[in-house]
């Protein structure tokens, strides 16, 4: 393979310099036109491979240490200084020439048409950003963009480096003439800390417009997910500079944080391991957990240096532009003789440098004490942190960039009736850059190691990431582990990954970061005391009736209706169905009474039915007696209709069979008083009142004041009927099992109709209780009512003060007791009478009149 990259680079070279003499014969008629640049800078700065459309590229291979200053005697952007070749960025570099070479073998995607590049070396230096820029948009070894003096070497796309400064200074450039370019970008910060809860961070950038506007979009987002800043930092990393107490202040205020968010490029890196190295003996303010972003790059200075500076870098996080292996790109980098450079002259320094060997140059001999190189050195054994052997991040980004480009003028020449290659040989000509921007936009494909890359609207594919952790190993390797990702355009819960317990800590353990003393537990919330950060909050136990059930919540929420925060207010539980149930002790004890008093009545009903043809009985109207003990024992009955779960039936004839049936009690009871009364008028002469004596007036009582409150329970049921209703609110823990009465105006007026029912007979009764009678029924029945009225007087304030099962029990209580004093007030005693005194159930007895 290196023999045939050995073949293809001298044929390039042939034409290059076949290119370069047509160039020179022609430079002086146009050096009015378009100027021209000096030598030196055509040789030491440019790298030149010709083909039939060109990609540009403006990167950073080397850097230098200035040793005198300018020389304003010379060209002005010489300088005087040792070059110092920049290991990471030239990894690009490499990238940039492989994909060049594997577009042009290919033969279906640009056929019979070969790309070629032209790169220039900018140092990192601002002017020569600019300048390079420049220059790619004109003639080769001219300089008036915009303006090409020839057709030659067409500038299709412009790579620029992983420097995200010098690539906004390029886009200010190329965006006005519309090439179109690639730069890289990073996310996935706040994902991170919030991952790992940390909110109190610090944030270290460089003094530059990069690192304001890395500050100034990323804090925002921090705000937002409440992660606050221990201090932001933007500095200007010439720190060899600046003074101990200057320097001793910096250190003081890394040490606020656990945890530092870095922003730097190659310089501010360089600048930091010096001052590390240098403050070696501080190095326990520097035991942090680094995040570094993308753009971050380790450069090794002297030999000595690096065991330190690594320590101090491990356990650190770096996001890295989202990277696969090419198998291909690996077996390129063997193939490299620094021996045979040809096309690229920059790798003899590199390799000099790198392996610490000196190769020989015709005419020069290599100092005894100096090794000289074999070009047999193994690139594999250069240490990682150095120079990866593998596609690194942004060597893939580069990789991607150029295929699609060539995917991108495939799609743009690709389509028509004529073949792709003779299209493309018949307008490559009139190539326009700007013509190719649409294409890109729409172009989708997959590289050679499997990714699908397609362009979104900020830039090449999805802004996808790897998370590496920087681990220093007992062997003294120091080696990146990939421990997530991060990739927006996966499905949600997929697009932030991790594996936690890959991670080794600089710390032993993951950092605190945090600004509170603790974070709030499940079943407590944030509270932020007046003029404090968000982050420094205290806990407070949540509310009653609330929960949270997360680490430090902003907030607690309520339980759903049926349910109910347990002890710890860390989660809701079900409640539990509250009602009268028979299995309660109150539900068995109610039922109980309910039985023995309805047991009472038919014994009494037993006794007036045998004992029917006595005096006793017969006084008063037997008929209604029989209808009033009935009716007693229905309202004894009634209790069940209240007692177990409420249902839909149950809950209708609750209130009505209660109202309908004490209607027709008190009926009764009233049309006995009634009869009473009547009875004693008669008695006196001249009295008409006898004609109103009999049936006809009882059973006109009997079924008209029931009537009415069959009516009214009648209009309740069609109007509002009452319902099974479920009450979550009136007791904690146990949700409540009702009937809802439905209308309570109606639920009123049938209590009101039966109160005034009970009122007239109480007066009758009340009236009537003097008259001239050995056994004055009236005086029973007075006192009966009065019972009567008593209890369902109080069972008013009783039942509206209380909830559940208790209010139910309060009914059935007031039904049982209200029945009972009827039954016991009017019927006991005539029994007493008629079972231990049989001889006062006489008729002379019952008859007899007072003494006035």
């Amino acid at each position: 393979m290196a023999d045939s990259q050995e073949d293809v680079a001298d044929s390039q070279e042939d034409v290059a310099d076949s290119q370069e003499d047509e160039a020179t014969a022609t430079s002086k008629k146009m050096q009015t036109i378009c100027g021209s640049l000096p030598l030196h800078f055509q040789r030491q700065w440019e790298f030149y491979w010709s083909g039939d459309l060109i990609i540009g590229g403006n990167l950073a291979l080397t850097t230098f240490v200035e040793s005198s200053g300018l020389d304003f005697q010379g060209d002005p952007l010489r300088f005087i200084n040792d070059i110092t070749p920049l290991h990471k960025n030239y990894h690009q570099f490499l990238a940039l020439m492989f994909a060049v070479m594997e577009v042009n073998r290919d033969p279906i995607l640009l056929p019979n048409i070969t790309l070629g590049f032209r790169i220039y070396d900018n140092q990192k230096m601002e002017r020569k950003v600019f300048f390079f820029s420049l220059s790619l948009l004109s003639t080769r070894r001219q300089m008036v963009p915009g303006y090409k003096c020839d057709r030659k070497d067409p500038l299709l796309s412009v790579i620029g480096g992983h420097n995200p400064t010098s690539s906004r200074q390029m886009a200010s450039i190329f965006s006005s003439f519309k090439v179109p370019q690639e730069s890289a970008q990073y996310e996935g910060l706040v994902q991170l800390l919030l991952h790992f809860q940390w909110n109190w961070v610090g944030l270290v950038a460089n003094k530059d417009d990069g690192g304001e506007r890395f500050v100034s979009s990323l804090v925002p987002k921090l705000k937002e997910k409440e992660i606050c800043l221990a201090f932001t930092q933007i500095v200007k990393f010439d720190f060899y500079t600046e003074s101990d107490k200057r320097l001793h202040r910096i250190f003081n205020t890394w040490s606020k944080s656990e945890v530092i968010i870095f922003l730097g490029d190659y310089s501010s890196t360089t600048n930091l391991q010096i001052v590390l190295f240098v403050y070696e003996t501080q190095s326990d303010a520097f035991l942090r957990v680094w995040i570094f972003t993308s753009h971050w790059k380790l450069n090794m200075m002297k030999s000595e240096s690096i065991l330190l500076i690594l320590k101090l870098y491990h356990g650190a996080l770096h996001l890295r532009d989202h990277t696969r292996d090419v198998p291909e790109f690996s077996h390129f980098l063997m193939s490299l003789d620094p021996l045979k450079p040809r096309w690229n002259f920059f790798l003899p320094l590199w390799w000099e440098m790198t392996f610490g060997c000196k190769i020989s140059k015709p005419g020069e001999s290599i100092p005894k004490e100096e090794k000289p190189c074999s070009g047999k050195e193994n690139v594999r054994n250069v240490p990682t942190h150095i120079f990866e052997t593998r596609m690194t991040g942004d060597s893939y980004n580069i990789y991607n960039a150029i295929y699609a480009v060539a995917h991108g003028l495939h799609a743009m020449y690709g389509s028509g009736i004529q073949p792709a290659a003779m299209r493309l040989e018949k307008r490559i000509s009139n190539v326009q850059t700007w013509q190719l921007l649409p294409y890109l936009r729409n172009i989708q494909f997959n590289n050679s190691a499997g990714d699908e890359t397609y362009f979104s609207e900020n830039g090449l594919g999805s802004a996808r990431y790897d998370l590496f952790n920087w681990v220093f190993f007992p062997n003294g390797s120091f080696l990146p582990v990939k421990v997530g990702k991060i990739d927006p355009g996966a499905p949600p819960g997929q697009d932030f990954t991790i594996n936690s317990h890959a991670i080794v800590w600089a710390t032993k353990k993951a950092p605190f970061a945090r600004c509170g003393l603790k974070r709030c537990q499940a079943g407590e919330r944030r509270r932020v005391p007046e003029g404090e950060e968000v982050c420094c909050y205290q806990c407070d136990p949540c509310p009653e009736g609330t929960i949270s059930n997360q680490t430090d919540s902003a907030s607690c929420d309520p339980c759903p209706e049926d349910e109910y925060p347990n002890k710890e207010k860390d989660h809701c539980i079900a409640k539990k169905l509250h009602f009268l149930a028979y299995e309660d002790l109150l539900g068995y004890a109610l039922v109980s009474l309910t039985l023995f008093l309805s047991m009472i009545t038919l014994a009494v009903l037993a006794v007036f039915l045998k004992h029917h043809d006595t005096p006793i009985v017969k006084a008063n109207n037997r008929d209604l007696t029989y209808i009033l003990l009935v009716s007693l024992l229905l309202c004894f009955l009634s209790s069940f209709l209240f007692i177990g779960k409420p249902r839909k039936l149950t809950c209708l004839f609750q209130q009505t069979a209660f109202a309908i049936l004490f209607s027709l009690a008190v009926s009764s009871i009233l049309a006995k008083t009634v009869m009473v009364v009547l009875a004693f008028m008669a008695t006196k002469p001249g009295n008409k009142t006898r004609k109103l004596l009999g049936k006809p007036l009882t059973n006109s009582i009997i079924l008209a004041c029931p009537l009415v409150q069959v009516i009214l329970c009648a209009t309740w049921l069609i109007t509002s009927p009452p319902f099974p209703n479920m009450d979550f609110h009136s007791l904690i823990g146990e949700a409540i099992l009702g009937c809802n009465e439905g209308s309570a105006l109606m639920f009123y007026a049938v209590l009101a109709y039966l109160g005034f029912l009970a009122l007239v007979s109480f007066t009758m009764a009340f009236l009537a209780r003097k008259l001239p009678d050995s056994f004055n029924e009236a005086k029973f029945i007075t006192f009966s009512m009065l019972v009567f009225c008593s209890v369902w007087i109080s069972f008013l304030p009783a039942y509206l003060s209380t909830k559940g099962k208790s209010m139910v029990a309060v009914e059935i209580f007031s039904i049982l007791a209200s029945a009972a004093g009827l039954l016991a007030c009017i019927f006991s005693p005539k029994c007493y009478i008629i079972i231990f005194k049989p001889h006062l159930n006489c008729r002379e007895n019952i008859m007899r009149q007072k003494n006035l």
